[in-house]
């Protein structure tokens, strides 16, 4: 049988890791192949190899059954190679047009570039495959799903024939995700071949037909979905049985920690993100916010953590005022904050990972005097943190945090904030990125905060995860709370009907 793709025996190493360990992957024209496995497993070193933004130590590619050489991204788009990568590769300033032709710019005889045309193009591609773009839009004004979009059209229109989405939709709404999975259907009918790495078992149930599985750089084995099931993947991905369940223990609130009243923020873009908000978050409550990305859920979480200044309104925490203090003060009086940007707000990518545990504690005794850093300190404490959250890392505490893995990365900022035991836990989007056995690990650690009276804020987009880790749910739409539950006084499409606009009260007139 002929492969559209065959990696094998694919090793390759880095500082301390053997990332892939004799790797083969067989994979069929006109197939959705997923890739799945832990944090650090391998899976995106191996379709960066195929894509040419690694080199193999050792191994064969063979594309189409012909053997050949990937050097680097230009020779896997003239193999009709394509990737869309897991942080998008996308200029803000730029259109979308441009952003797409990026290096393959169609020029006239007098080197211009006809931008009519090209839109023209464009608009048909993305009507082909139902693929909604504003070609003259900027990357920066539209939405997150539409930017995966991009990076889809930037494949399509380099006439690519094998497509690798890496974690696709680590940053979606559950309807866009329902919008992803019918375009990569209609990319499949067309003729392409996907490769898919994620997390997500329901998603690889959903939309697979094949499955490969890695586990600490090795191959553990190929099944067909149709003939599996999420629990089976999940133990073939981590070696064990996976307890799916989140068990919370009822609780009663204890005193507001946290209180929010009458919060005004406005957006970069001078409008109001955050309309006149009220809520209050309890010692020993998880308070979950849910909400379609881009409703004001990051200017709400920026001028809780300090990253932006309030319009008006006040921030309590434990009684006092902090709306005006900076964000080393509110960390010192006891905020933490798990961000969802983990590379913006989260990490100094260039810092090893020792130094990136103590990012916010670096000037304390524990790690420093008058003015020296402690470094036999800072290891220890960073050999502690590895070990008890599993953070995978090639060079131990003096890994360089930009060579991690996006989940490890994740990892990472959770443990540095959760070793704290903060009294407000500002926790945004938590498990992105994160495979089923560190999701059950986190989970369980954040609800253990809850247990030992701290107050938890937790914003996701995934409803699995605000319903099953919420004491009490608020819904966020246009800026603005529609409405206040609890997860058993509620179900899925009322919280969906919320988060579009509809407020709570308007549905029990129904």
């Amino acid at each position: 049988m002929t492969y559209e793709v065959e990696m094998l025996n694919i090793t390759k190493e880095f500082p301390g890791i053997k990332a892939n360990d004799n790797v083969s992957l067989r994979v069929k024209k006109g197939s959705i192949h997923a890739l799945l496995g832990e944090n650090g497993a391998g899976k995106s070193t191996l379709m960066s190899i195929l894509f040419g933004l690694y080199k193999a130590d050792s191994g064969v590619i063979k594309v189409r059954g012909k053997e050949v050489t990937i050097n680097d991204p230009n020779d896997a788009a003239d193999l009709g190679i394509g990737m869309v990568h897991q942080h998008f590769k996308l200029v803000d300033d730029f259109t979308v047009t441009q952003n797409i032709i990026l290096g393959s710019e169609p020029t006239t005889k007098m080197r211009t570039i006809n931008y009519k045309e090209v839109n023209k193009e464009i608009k048909k591609i993305s009507n082909d495959y139902k693929l909604a773009v504003d070609p003259t839009a900027k990357i920066q004004d539209i939405s997150v799903g539409a930017q995966q979009r991009v990076e889809i059209l930037k494949m399509l229109y380099r006439d690519a024939e094998i497509l690798i989405f890496d974690e696709p939709t680590a940053v979606l709404t559950p309807q866009e995700i329902e919008e992803l999975i019918a375009t990569m259907r209609e990319l499949v009918d067309s003729g392409k071949t996907i490769l898919l790495i994620t997390h997500k078992l329901k998603e690889i149930m959903q939309v697979a037909d094949e499955c490969s599985i890695l586990r600490r750089g090795k191959y553990v084995g190929t099944v067909n979905v149709s003939e599996t099931s999420e629990r089976e993947l999940a133990e073939l991905m981590v070696g064990r049985e996976v307890d799916f369940n989140v068990y919370k223990p009822d609780k009663e609130a204890g005193k507001p920690v946290l209180e929010i009243e009458h919060l005004n923020v406005m957006s970069n873009r001078g409008l109001k993100a955050v309309k006149d908000l009220s809520l209050t978050v309890h010692a020993g409550e998880i308070l979950g916010i849910a909400g379609i990305d881009g409703n004001g859920q990051d200017e709400f979480i920026y001028a809780l953590s300090g990253l932006t200044n309030i319009e008006s309104g006040t921030i309590k925490l434990n009684g006092e005022e902090i709306s005006k203090l900076d964000i080393r003060t509110r960390t010192d009086r006891g905020l933490g904050h798990i961000p969802s940007d983990r590379h913006r707000h989260g990490l100094i990518l260039d810092f090893f990972l020792e130094e990136n545990f103590i990012i916010h504690d670096y000037n304390k005794r524990s790690f420093s005097h008058y003015g020296i850093l402690d470094f036999p300190k800072i290891t220890s404490h960073a050999v502690e943190l590895i070990d008890e959250f599993d953070v995978r890392v090639g060079a131990g505490p003096k890994t360089l945090t930009r060579s991690m893995s996006g989940g490890n990365q994740q990892k990472a900022i959770i443990a540095r904030e959760l070793y704290k035991s903060p009294d407000c836990l500002l926790v945004v989007q938590p498990t992105r990125g994160l495979d089923v056995g560190a999701i059950e690990y986190i989970h369980s650690r954040i609800i253990e905060e809850r247990n030992n009276g701290k107050a938890i804020l937790l914003v996701s987009f995934e409803l699995d995860e605000i319903m099953a880790m919420s004491d009490r749910i608020a819904v966020i739409s246009g800026g603005e709370i529609t409405g206040i539950v609890k997860p058993q006084d509620t179900n899925e499409n009322d919280l969906g009907l919320m988060m579009t606009g509809v407020f709570m009260e308007e549905l029990g007139n129904d």
